[in-house]
């Protein structure tokens, strides 16, 4: 039992981890087989892609990339992902001198400055996510804007280590 008690720590700190893996920067190349889609409003989802946890039952996490040709500006207020319990749209920022991942209310978007959800940055974290969403398959998300119209697409799953 007194080992078992040792070693609870160390097991909750590598599934800390591995949940915060989702969110690290790496490369920035763009995958080859990613979802676009366009809506009349002058908005672009591109570059959609959801990647698994390397632990099951951690969250996942949902990568795009949108620009924007109207005006005004809109927002982006939610996103949800089918096959996952609920969502949250994340940023990570500096604070005191250390980075840390915090929720984002909105996404503002204006003609003039594309907004990338990628590593390092803002994501949407799926949690709890179903083994309706296998590598290999495509997730249903949706993206909701301020203006209440929405935009769904089909987001090509990866495994944890495949490229983001």
């Amino acid at each position: 039992m007194n080992s078992i008690l040792r070693a609870a720590p160390a097991v909750l700190a590598l599934a800390a981890l591995a949940a915060l893996s989702a969110c690290a920067p790496e490369a920035d190349t763009p995958p080859s087989d990613t979802a676009t889609a366009t809506t009349s409003a002058g908005l672009t989802v591109s570059n959609a892609r959801l990647i698994l946890p390397p632990v099951a039952g951690n969250p996942a996490v949902v990568y795009f990339d949108l620009s924007y040709n109207g005006a005004p500006g809109i927002s982006l207020t939610n996103v949800t992902v089918e096959g996952a319990m609920m969502t949250m749209i994340h940023d990570n920022v500096e604070k005191d001198g250390k980075m840390q991942m915090v929720m984002a209310d909105k996404v503002p978007l204006s003609a003039s400055a594309p907004v990338s959800f990628a590593p390092g940055g803002l994501h949407v974290m799926a949690m709890e996510p179903t083994a309706a969403l296998a590598a290999g398959s495509t997730a249903k998300v949706t993206l909701t804007w301020s203006d209440g119209t929405s935009v769904t697409i089909d987001a090509p799953v990866r495994a944890a280590g495949d490229e983001r």
